[in-house]
C-alpha cells in the first residue's frame, strides 16, 4: 500500500487549520535579510515504515559545516519553491525530480541567518540509487518518519545567541545529530501531521 494518499489527506487537513506558535528564528535575523530558499522532505513510499531522506553537509563548508539538513538551497530567479527543492535534491543526491510525487509546501521557516525556507513534502520510491555530490553532501541517511514526528523523540535545549536565549530541539540517530533548522522544520510539520493519522490509514 502506498503512503501517498493518506499522507496527502493528513497534509491537507493539517494545513487547513490555524496553528499558532510554530517554531521560528525570525527575531534573531539581522540586517533585514530574507533570502527565499526551499528544502525537500523526501518520504519513502513504504506504508508501514516510511523513511525521511536527510544529508550531512561537508565539514569543510563555510555555512553550517557538518550539520544535518534536508536537500535544498536558495530559490533561483524564475523558480518557485517546488522547482528549487527538486533541483537541489537532484544536484545534491542525483535524486531524479520525476521520481518525486509532490504532496505540497508546508510552513515557511525564517532562520536566524536570514533565509525564508519553504519545506516541500514529497513521496519517493524506496531504494533509489542516490549518489551524494561531494562538494555539497558528505553523507546521506534515512530516519523513520514515525520517530521524527513523535515529539517524545526530541530533547529541548537552550543556548544564548545574539543577545537572547534560543530554544532548539535535537535528536541523535545512528551517530547523526539532527538539530537546529532541520529539527524545527520537522517539529512544525509534526504539528500539521500526526503519525497516528498515517499509521491508522496504513
Amino acid at each position: 500500500m502506498s503512503i501517498f494518499a493518506p499522507l496527502a489527506r493528513a497534509f491537507e487537513a493539517g494545513h487547513a487549520r490555524d496553528i499558532p506558535d510554530l517554531m521560528s528564528d525570525a527575531h534573531f535575523a539581522q540586517d533585514g535579510r530574507a533570502t527565499p530558499a526551499a528544502v525537500l522532505i523526501a518520504i519513502t513510499d513504504v506504508a508501514h515504515d516510511p523513511q525521511v531522506i536527510l544529508t550531512q553537509r561537508p565539514r569543510a563548508m563555510r555555512d553550517h559545516p557538518g550539520q544535518v539538513a534536508f536537500p535544498g538551497g536558495k530559490i533561483d530567479p524564475g523558480e518557485d519553491a517546488v522547482i528549487a527543492a527538486l533541483r537541489e535534491a537532484e544536484e545534491e543526491l542525483a535524486l531524479p525530480r520525476d521520481a518525486v510525487r509532490v504532496i505540497g509546501t508546508s510552513d515557511i521557516y525564517h532562520t536566524g541567518t536570514g533565509f525564508l525556507v519553504t519545506p516541500v513534502v514529497g513521496v519517493v520510491p524506496p531504494g533509489l540509487p542516490l549518489v551524494p555530490n561531494p562538494t555539497e553532501v558528505e553523507a546521506w541517511f534515512e530516519a523513520p518518519l514515525s520517530m521524527l514526528l513523535d515529539p517524545a523523540s526530541w530533547t529541548a535545549n537552550e543556548v544564548f545567541w545574539r543577545g537572547a536565549n534560543r530554544r532548539y530541539l535535537e535528536l541523535d540517530w545512528q551517530g547523526f545529530r539532527i538539530w537546529g533548522v532541520t529539527a524545527a522544520i520537522i517539529a512544525n510539520l509534526s504539528r500539521r501531521i500526526a503519525w497516528e493519522d498515517l499509521s491508522d490509514a496504513a
